[in-house]
């Protein structure tokens, strides 16, 4: 692990890559989710990423129980809370957001099981951040839409326990941890599926499947799952996970920005105003080694 206090701009440019593929996820899983059931969907998504890839990466040279934690957090729970939220009536530009608060729960657990401990800069510009989703917090209507609203909480904690498997695994290729961990996500995303999406739906869903929907299930598994997930991975392995959390912070500004452009979603007032708060946070966790580089003068000063 880099003990580096900022990403190198190689790194940094994978950083935004990512934030820029799964901003736009959130327009592929509305898409999609027009043609599939949520639990469809992730099944989908979950076989579709692991197969045949499983017969050519090897399995990640850990114990299998740990393996499947990060399959179950990362995919089946985070996926099956998310996409339900989004099924539910939450839109794509809210969902992107909310589901950042995995930042807050992804910094508290590495520190509880990691003594990751992070700098108070990172924590002041995570605070910043939290003032946006308060503001999203206070504006989601209710019904049907806030219980979409609590299950992309439910995804956001899912995801964060999935980063502290991400660091737990150990994996030659972030590409195969997230190979196997779809594989290990997919039978109980049919079992899900079953249960809830039941056979009648799943059928239909699958004679009448339009060319949108297979186009969003192409995104879905390739970009976002495959390229997406295994850049993460690698940047969790090389890096403290509160100095590249923080960047998922930047997806719902993505996500609201293609929304609006791609959906036609309201960009209101209070959205911008959240939006500015989340990139303001970021930007004062990415200029941490600046604002140290001037304050440290200041404290030579007040020794003298």
């Amino acid at each position: 692990m880099s003990n580096t206090t900022n990403l190198s701009p190689k790194h940094l440019l994978v950083a935004l890559s990512v934030v820029l593929i799964w901003g736009i996820n959130f327009i592929a899983i509305h898409v999609g989710l027009k043609g599939f059931p949520p639990f469809l969907l992730c099944a989908v998504r979950f076989g579709l990423a692991a197969i045949p890839w499983v017969f050519i990466l090897p399995k990640p040279k850990s114990p299998i129980k740990l393996i499947v934690a990060y399959g179950i957090f990362t995919f089946t729970l985070q996926f099956g809370f998310l996409f339900s939220g989004i099924h539910l009536g939450l839109s794509s530009g809210l969902a992107s957001l909310i589901l950042q608060i995995q930042v807050f729960f992804s910094i508290g657990l590495a520190f509880f099981f990691f003594k990751d401990k992070p700098s108070r800069w990172k924590i002041y510009g995570s605070l910043i951040s939290f003032i946006g989703i308060g503001i999203v917090a206070s504006n989601v209507p209710g019904g049907s839409t806030f219980i979409g609203f609590l299950f992309t909480l439910l995804a956001a904690l899912s995801w964060a326990f999935g980063n502290i498997y991400t660091k737990k695994v150990n994996a030659d290729s972030p590409l195969s941890l997230v190979v196997w961990g779809n594989l290990m996500a997919f039978p109980f995303m049919v079992i899900a599926s079953l249960v809830f999406d039941g056979p009648v739906l799943i059928q239909s869903s699958l004679q009448n499947i339009s060319w949108p929907t297979v186009g969003a299930i192409i995104y879905i598994v390739y970009i976002s799952t495959h390229v997406g997930y295994g850049a993460w991975g690698f940047l969790l392995k090389s890096y403290p996970t509160s100095m590249v959390v923080p960047f998922t912070l930047l997806i719902p500004v993505v996500g609201f920005l293609s929304s609006a452009i791609f959906l036609g979603e309201d960009l209101s007032t209070w959205k911008l105003l959240a939006s500015l708060f989340i990139m303001g946070g970021v930007v004062f966790n990415l200029l941490e080694p600046q604002i140290r580089q001037i304050l440290r003068p200041t404290k030579a000063k007040k020794a003298h």
